[in-house]
């Protein structure tokens, strides 16, 4: 009898711990429903990004992807800057505005990438630069003009003074600076690619101390005859003025 109740104790107990176990799984597939990432709706029309009680900006959305026009706005409510998306993709010129309501800069987009001239413009509406960019790459292109709209020139160049001490012990010292001595520029090894300034491809040397040393090495094998450096001077209007310079060398075998 005492063997019959145990046995009957035992097929209860079991019975038990299987239903607390099917309504723990039960529970626990609830909580995973509940936290799956929801899918993407496909929103069309305007969100508003908001900080507080200030709009920041307002996107315009298609089918969930950015598809039209975007703008954010200064804390005061003007418009600070508007984009034109298509597919998700910056397209057309972006326009960076004055808090006035005037056009400070535009910038042309393709596909995403800067890619054409930029211009910046005063109060006035006149025009206060033009700057070449491709494939989202500086160019060398660059006009800067006055309020009265004159053309702005006679920017600084790279100078390069040598110390060659190749014969004594085999270094060859190019030390760059400005021709006016300015300490606001970015000295760089290297040289345009396709007409674009790469840094990738560039070795920055200093920034912002006005001057710059190469020394180069006698390696006994042949190298280049000539190196080129790339200056990222700036401008009174706070812009970059890209200069180069080639430096031809006396020997073939400086590295």
């Amino acid at each position: 009898m005492k063997k019959l109740l145990y046995s009957l104790f035992i097929i209860i107990l079991i019975a038990a711990i299987g239903c607390k176990g099917k309504g723990t799984e039960k529970k626990d597939l609830q909580s995973a429903a509940d936290t799956t990432a929801v899918a993407d709706t496909g929103f069309t029309g305007i969100k508003k990004m908001m900080s507080g009680q200030y709009v920041v900006s307002e996107i315009t959305f298609k089918n969930g992807v950015r598809h039209g026009l975007m703008k954010s706005f200064y804390q005061t409510g003007e418009v600070r800057t508007t984009w034109w998306y298509e597919n998700g993709l910056k397209q057309d010129s972006s326009r960076f505005y004055y808090t006035q309501g005037e056009v400070y800069r535009t910038t042309p987009y393709k596909n995403d990438t800067v890619d054409g001239i930029q211009k910046q413009f005063y109060r006035t509406k006149k025009v206060r630069a033009k700057m070449g960019w491709s494939k989202g790459m500086r160019t060398q292109f660059m006009e800067e003009f006055d309020a009265n709209g004159k053309l702005i020139g006679g920017y600084p160049q790279i100078v390069a003074n040598i110390k060659d001490q190749y014969a004594t012990n085999g270094t060859y010292r190019i030390d760059l600076e400005l021709s006016d001595k300015s300490k606001f520029v970015y000295f760089y090894l290297g040289e345009f690619t396709d007409g674009r300034f790469d840094t990738t491809r560039c070795k920055l040397l200093t920034k912002d101390i006005g001057t710059a040393g190469i020394v180069l090495k006698k390696s006994g094998t042949p190298g280049p005859n000539y190196v080129s450096v790339i200056a990222s001077i700036r401008t009174p209007l706070l812009n970059r003025y890209l200069s180069s310079k080639k430096i031809d060398l006396p020997y073939n075998d400086l590295k």
